[in-house]
């Protein structure tokens, strides 16, 4: 099993910068792809960023494309979403995700707030 803690987040002004970082915890050798998907108000789940957890294999959901980073620290063992030239559509609750096996993502982490205001 896999834990995962996400922090980071907050408030920030429209065309500001804001890190979130996840650290998964537990069966880490397990984690083959990691994560992140934001939940507006109101809206579904929706998909951000992924890599491979050893690396390589990035994406980006077009919306963020050249404003977001998804990357992973070795040596902390901890993966990143650092958010640039955000905005007020960028609002939303952003939650970071493992996925172990093929059985997709399986692992949540707690959910963190990005408000950004106009």
């Amino acid at each position: 099993q896999v834990q995962l803690v996400q922090s980071g987040g907050g408030l920030v002004q429209a065309g500001g910068s804001l890190r979130l970082s996840c650290a998964p915890s537990g069966r880490t050798f397990s984690i083959d792809t990691v994560g992140w998907f934001r939940q507006a108000q109101g809206k579904e789940r929706e998909f951000v960023a992924t890599m491979k957890w050893t690396g390589g294999s990035i994406a980006y959901a077009n919306s963020v494309k050249g404003r977001f980073t998804i990357s992973r620290d070795n040596a902390k063992n901890t993966v990143y979403l650092q958010m640039n030239s955000l905005k007020p559509e960028d609002t939303a609750v952003y939650i970071c995700a493992a996925m172990s096996g093929s059985s997709g993502y399986n692992s949540w982490g707690q959910g963190t707030q990005v408000t950004v205001s106009s």
